[in-house]
């Protein structure tokens, strides 16, 4: 695969620019020749993906969403499926499946790992971010049809009983993040999204508040960085976490 690195990335939202470092951390130690990513929203994180392995496939069921996806992944090298796994190539496994902001959405988690494991290679990894906390589970999290937040606790035990051993799991986001999620949920309150079915809040949630201009890009990536150095003195705290899981 030929990666056209000359192509802009699309700009990441300030959540997800806080978590990157992470990722990118996670998916340079484990090296795969091969990612897969399950749910890729309008492709911001994968344009960044397609960058660090051979061969970058993404799917989203989202019609809307794939399209941008498209627009911002296939020039960079990588391509795009609109659907679920279950449009991917019968008996296709790849070295590394990623899902950002997904696993919150799906009613049964258990069983989406349990789906997601055939399609990583044997020893493969699993990079995830969800949310932090049920306590914290807000108006944000109702109108864009979260089912549920995790502890660091919870998540490790879904990811063993589900085929997956944790190798790493991580919060991120403090203190900025908390901040942010203050601001979405004074945007979520109240807001005619709240009425709709949840696969209309997931499908939604991908497109809401998403930054589309290049000059945003370059901001947020500018004023985050303060943000992300201060996240990383304080590893213990956050309202997000980011999971590297090795497939048994």
């Amino acid at each position: 695969m030929t990666v056209r690195t000359g192509a802009p990335a699309a700009p990441l939202t300030p959540r997800a620019a806080l978590r990157w470092p992470l990722i990118k951390r996670a998916v340079r130690r484990a090296q795969p020749g091969t990612i897969v990513e399950i749910g890729c929203g309008q492709g911001a994180m994968g344009a960044r993906l397609v960058g660090l392995t051979r061969e970058y496939v993404a799917v989203e069921p989202d019609p809307t969403s794939y399209r941008v996806a498209c627009e911002r992944i296939e020039p960079r090298g990588g391509t795009v499926v609109n659907g679920l796994t279950d449009d991917l190539p019968a008996g296709r496994t790849y070295d590394m499946a990623c899902a950002f902001e997904v696993l919150e959405h799906l009613e049964d988690d258990a069983g989406a790992l349990r789906d997601w494991a055939p399609r990583i290679r044997p020893g493969g990894h699993l990079v995830l971010s969800v949310p932090a906390w049920q306590h914290m589970f807000g108006p944000w999290d109702k109108a864009v049809g979260h089912y549920r937040r995790y502890s660091p606790d919870d998540l490790a035990g879904t990811l063993r009983d589900n085929g997956f051993e944790p190798v790493d799991i991580s919060l991120y986001g403090w203190p900025l993040a908390f901040a942010l999620e203050a601001i979405r949920n004074r945007v979520a309150d109240g807001s005619p999204i709240q009425e709709e079915s949840a696969p209309e809040q997931t499908a939604h949630s991908g497109r809401w508040l998403q930054p589309s201009k290049r000059i945003s890009d370059v901001g947020i990536t500018v004023g985050i960085l303060p943000f992300q150095a201060l996240q990383r003195i304080v590893p213990k705290k956050g309202n997000g976490i980011v999971a590297v899981a090795r497939r048994v």
